[in-house]
């Protein structure tokens, strides 16, 4: 088993490295950089004329390297990554790009992992619901809501939130983690219920769309599996219901959705994402936005790096529940 995880660990290598070639030539592909952004700036405030502003801007390419061919860039900056851990200097932040990262990829992860484990836990269970009393108005309810939350984007679920809130409920404070008299304060369960009541719309969104999945998967494993001849034959040496559900159905039932396990983060975190971003949220989402609107290159390559990262990373942790509840994995593992 341990040398099945070193042999994933050291594939992961040039599959990031190849990630990164990709990430950075399709960032790159779109005409312009963060000098014609300074430019534009310039420009706009009136004080320097076009050839003014140009040269200028010309300066700061030359300055940091942004006059240089693409792939010069990019092996400067996977080379500082590397060697030194050095992910480069935010133009548009003006700080190290680590210091962004560092500063908004534990807020989105954070969020990203109560969204995982709510819908994962409400899935399951809403799935174990629904299949033991199949075709009944409780299953057709659980299932019209499972199609809902696959099918609606949740973007526009968060464009419709934002309106309502806006609009219907005069909710004034939209954007931030806490309200003003929480900002500095030291944590507090005042300050803990505050921040619920500013994320709980992106949690919302994120876990209904993960929900509906793992409710769907769940109860269509376990209606197969309750088909089984060993379901049969438990019922038959006259075990309980639930004790044939829980301990003979669901573990066997449960084995994709642990499978799932290793996309389902990145899923979470892409919702994460698409709603923080309709929400203005200081986490990830609107890094990646803001970083490439200007042409801020290295904050928006590094997200992505990370965001591929955590895929690697999901799927491996995926492989290790599978391995614990699945002794054929194990067995495979030490082969």
């Amino acid at each position: 088993m341990v040398r099945f995880l070193l042999t994933r660990i050291a594939s992961a290598v040039p599959v990031l490295l190849i990630l990164s070639i990709v990430t950075f030539a399709i960032i790159q592909a779109p005409p312009g950089d963060y000098a014609d952004y300074i430019r534009s700036q310039l420009m706009n405030q009136g004080g320097a004329s076009f050839e003014q502003a140009e040269a200028q801007a010309q300066a700061y390419r030359v300055e940091h390297g942004l006059d240089q061919p693409m792939v010069v860039q990019y092996f400067n900056w996977i080379g500082g990554i590397v060697t030194r851990g050095d992910f480069g200097y935010s133009f548009y932040y003006n700080k190290p790009v680590a210091d962004v990262v560092a500063e908004r990829l534990p807020r989105t992860l954070a969020l990203a992992l109560v969204c995982h484990i709510l819908a994962s836990l409400l899935g399951i269970g809403f799935g174990i619901w629904a299949a033991t009393r199949q075709y009944s108005w409780i299953d057709n309810l659980l299932s019209a809501i499972s199609f809902l939350g696959m099918t609606i984007p949740r973007f526009l679920m968060a464009l419709v939130l934002v309106y309502l809130m806006v609009f219907h409920y005069n909710v004034s404070e939209i954007g931030s983690f806490f309200s003003p008299q929480y900002g500095g304060a030291p944590w507090s369960w005042g300050k803990f219920v505050d921040l619920v009541s500013h994320v709980w719309p992106v949690v919302a969104i994120a876990v209904f769309g993960g929900l509906a999945y793992n409710m769907r998967v769940m109860r269509g494993n376990l209606l197969d599996t309750l088909n089984a001849q060993y379901i049969e034959t438990a019922r038959a040496k006259g075990l309980g219901e639930g004790a044939v559900i829980m301990r003979h159905a669901v573990p066997n039932a449960v084995h994709p959705l642990v499978m799932y396990q290793g996309v389902v983060l990145p899923y979470m975190l892409s919702g994460e994402i698409e709603t923080a971003i309709i929400f203005s949220l200081p986490t990830v989402g609107p890094a990646i936005v803001g970083s490439m609107a200007v042409g801020d290159v290295y904050v928006t390559a590094t997200f992505m790096m990370v965001l591929a990262a955590t895929l690697i990373i999901g799927n491996i942790i995926a492989d290790i529940l599978l391995a614990m509840l699945d002794p054929r994995v194990r067995e495979l593992g030490r082969a």
